[in-house]
């Protein structure tokens, strides 16, 4: 896989941009807790605001890589991300930041996770061969791993040590080495038809929903992430300044976990599972193991021990459900079905984070976390039930190769319109921090 000098390209300067946001999830949850007037309402003000942004502008992510190209509209995302950080990096160090600008610096990032997202997606298929999608989706998930493993340790260091700011001035560093990689990658370029955005947004919708399958598991990571994943992202690090050792503790907790995705996507490395639909939903179920601890008032070390196979799951979910899009899904969609995809993965999201805090005063954050746990095993055992998901398997071929037709990025007879030129080379790997 490595012998493909874009995909390398592209892999270093993921890996490092990767690596600065495993560091800013603590760097910005922790500066949202110590800020004057912050506090755990904060954090879920501040995560509920960046996922709102990246709604926002999902849909137009989808349409515009598929229409201008997956590696164009990457570049301007991050452009937008670094620049975000590199504010909000020198607020924090100044001492100068107020609750408004890290709100409004949220929404911004999340303008450009949002743009960002979709060409992620749509860009692998572009640099390796179509038989070599698994590996690259499972390297790709490895690097996400393990710079997730060395980004909260590291994080929690400089946090315990310097301040928040400091780690988000890393985090746009790393925005900036991706810029760099993206930039210099050389692509070829195609002819699509532009349509109006409705009738592209349109044929996406009707491409989506025409798959029980991928719309059924869309909605049950949606459900996964209000119920479980986002009170336990709001109250994990409250839980951890209290009986976890802080920063530290909560750092330990997420490196762990990206351990368990190392191991996850190197065992993925050279298999490709008939019924990965299956394997991958069954694998969601592990993402309740940490919850489930963290609930039960468990020390440290055994909440930290129940996120390694939480993390083995994540990376078994992320990497199959990703190779089976790429090749059941045509090509020219590929950019709005990935945005449809992320919508239905956050869309709930926001809401979750928002009453997370609010919901654990009423119920107390144990009570809370343990009704999330019960949800998303009883999820699993409804999705794995529909023989959609249990029976679906992975056609020999990718779509392209099953659509000859498609391979141009040219949409079927267009009506008498001029077809303009758009850069392109789109199709590629899937939270999440796909979640994860």
């Amino acid at each position: 896989m490595l012998r493909h000098p874009r995909f390398r390209r592209f892999l270093v300067g993921q890996t490092t941009s990767l690596l600065g946001s495993g560091m800013s999830t603590i760097g910005a949850t922790f500066a949202a807790l110590r800020l004057p007037g912050g506090g755990v309402d904060l954090v879920g003000v501040v995560m509920s605001a960046r996922i709102l942004a990246v709604l926002a502008v999902l849909l137009l992510g989808g349409v515009l890589t598929d229409r201008l190209g997956a590696r164009s509209v990457m570049v301007a995302a991050d452009l937008l991300r670094f620049v975000t950080q590199g504010v909000l990096a020198t607020l924090l160090i100044t001492h100068h930041a107020r609750v408004w600008e890290i709100v409004t610096l949220a929404v911004l990032l999340g303008v450009g996770e949002g743009g960002f997202g979709p060409g992620l997606t749509a860009l692998v298929p572009g640099l390796v061969p179509a038989e070599e999608l698994p590996d690259a989706n499972s390297l790709l998930q490895t690097a996400q791993a393990v710079a997730s493993v060395a980004g909260p340790g590291l994080a929690g260091v400089i946090v315990a040590v310097s301040d928040a700011g400091a780690v988000i001035a890393v985090d746009a560093a790393g925005y900036g080495v991706s810029v760099l990689a993206l930039a210099g990658l050389r692509l070829p370029a195609v002819s699509v038809v532009r349509q109006g955005l409705f009738t592209e947004l349109g044929r996406g919708w009707a491409e989506f929903t025409s798959r029980t399958w991928l719309w059924v598991t869309t909605l049950h990571i949606g459900l996964f992430n209000f119920a479980l994943w986002a009170p336990f992202l709001v109250l994990g690090p409250s839980l951890a300044q209290r009986r976890l050792g802080g920063a530290g503790g909560w750092g330990l907790v997420l490196a762990v976990y990206g351990c368990g995705s190392v191991l996850g996507g190197l065992a993925l490395l050279g298999r490709s599972p008939r019924r990965a639909l299956a394997w991958s939903m069954a694998a969601s179920a592990c993402w309740a193991l940490p919850v489930a601890a963290l609930a039960a008032r468990w020390p440290l070390e055994l909440v930290a021990t129940a996120a390694f196979p939480a993390g083995v799951g994540a990376a078994v979910c992320g990497s199959l459900v990703t190779s089976v899009i790429q090749r059941e899904i045509p090509p020219e969609v590929q950019g709005r079905i990935s945005a449809f995809d992320s919508m239905g993965a956050f869309a709930l999201g926001p809401l979750g984070l928002a009453l997370a805090g609010p919901a654990a005063g009423a119920l107390g954050a144990e009570r809370l976390l343990a009704l999330g746990v019960v949800w998303q095993l009883l999820a699993v055992t409804v999705v794995l039930s529909l023989p959609s998901v249990r029976r679906h398997e992975v056609t020999s071929r990718p779509a392209a190769a099953r659509h000859p037709q498609l391979t141009s990025r040219t949409p079927p007879p267009p009506p008498p319109r001029a077809s303009e030129r758009a850069s392109a080379s789109r199709r590629g790997s899937r939270w999440p921090s796909r979640r994860g």
